[in-house]
């Protein structure tokens, strides 16, 4: 693997209405650029995490493989890699946020930077999802095939009450002025990450303990080492950035379609495979089987699986891993 890549955009202008002078997408690339230029795949990242994270995925023999496969990761804005609160003081600020629209414009003057027209696929999970959804709606004619694990075109209500209460997690504690944190939240990081872990598994999930297997002691152990660890990595500026993001998730809302979420759906003509868990507690398969019914060409397919929102991203699930495999090799030979 090479050093992490950074592509500077100047005087970029966001859906917030507020204009950086200069932004940057700071993104990883896997595998070998075809003749043809005919076989890139783009695998934007979700929230809380860094290529770094997730990329796992990517190896010879994984669901994407890089010996047959041009695999570009770019960070999404706010995941602090790519121009995040961590790393721009003004997106501190009230008021400020990226959404998909930002990022997506963004990676498109990426790849048109590398040379690059089409896609053969944009593969995401979760808010990568949320970002393949928008690729092909804002640039249908660069985007043959889009698989969307775990995650909606736009973010529903019941999915808004879960990151508000993420939101009030890390706000409450004592070291957010109201604007920003003056040290580390220690109870809000500790409340935020058992309201995530709650939400980000199954029921059944939780009756069966897999953490035991791995190491972790207990409940509580597996919750503090795996999960609060995690999340204690990231500035929570970040975190907050990532959550408005989430919230102003709407494949519609932007100049392209005025606030018409029907006909940005209906604009995919790539061959989309809708992928949600059975056991999502977010995205849940009832929300992702209506968005597939809008798009032109859909399969949808869900993952059967206990592991709730974390089947889509299988590590550690050889199960869900070889379900998601094969469906997504037979979409990239149709």
């Amino acid at each position: 693997m090479t050093a992490s890549n950074r592509f500077a955009l100047k005087d970029f202008s966001l859906q917030c209405g507020l204009v950086l002078p200069e932004a940057e997408v700071i993104y990883q690339t896997y595998g070998e650029l075809n003749p043809e230029r005919s076989n890139i795949v783009l695998y934007p990242t979700s929230y809380g995490a860094q290529h770094s994270d997730v990329d796992w995925l990517v190896r010879p023999g994984g669901i994407l493989d890089p010996t047959d496969w041009f695999v570009i990761m770019p960070n999404m804005f706010g995941n602090g890699l790519s121009t995040s609160p961590s790393t721009c003081e003004a997106a501190k600020k009230p008021g400020f946020y990226f959404t998909h629209y930002d990022n997506v414009r963004a990676q498109a003057a990426l790849l048109d930077s590398l040379g690059i027209e089409q896609l053969a696929l944009v593969y995401g999970w979760s808010m990568g999802a949320q970002q393949g959804y928008h690729w092909g709606a804002l640039y249908p004619e660069r985007v043959q095939r889009i698989a969307a694990l775990c995650g909606t075109a736009k973010t529903t209500d019941h999915n808004r009450i879960f990151l508000y209460s993420l939101k009030a997690a890390l706000q409450s504690d004592s070291a957010w002025n109201g604007e920003r944190f003056e040290g580390v939240p220690e109870k809000g990081f500790h409340t935020f990450t058992q309201i995530y872990a709650s939400w980000a598994a199954s029921q059944a999930y939780y009756r069966a303990k897999p953490y035991l297997e791995w190491g972790y002691e207990s409940l509580e152990d597996y919750l503090m080492r795996s999960w609060e660890a995690g999340y204690r990595r990231r500035d929570p500026h970040n975190l907050l950035a990532m959550i408005e993001t989430w919230l102003h998730c709407d494949v519609g809302n932007n100049p392209v379609y005025e606030g018409d979420y029907v006909k940005a759906m209906g604009a995919i003509t790539a061959k989309t495979l809708v992928m949600p868990a059975t056991t999502d507690l977010y995205f849940t398969p009832e929300d992702c089987e209506a968005e597939a019914k809008l798009m032109l060409e859909s399969t949808y397919l869900p993952i059967p699986s206990i592991w709730g929102h974390r089947a889509g991203n299988p590590y550690q699930n050889p199960a869900d891993e070889a379900f998601i495999k094969k469906a997504v090799n037979q979409l990239l030979v149709n």
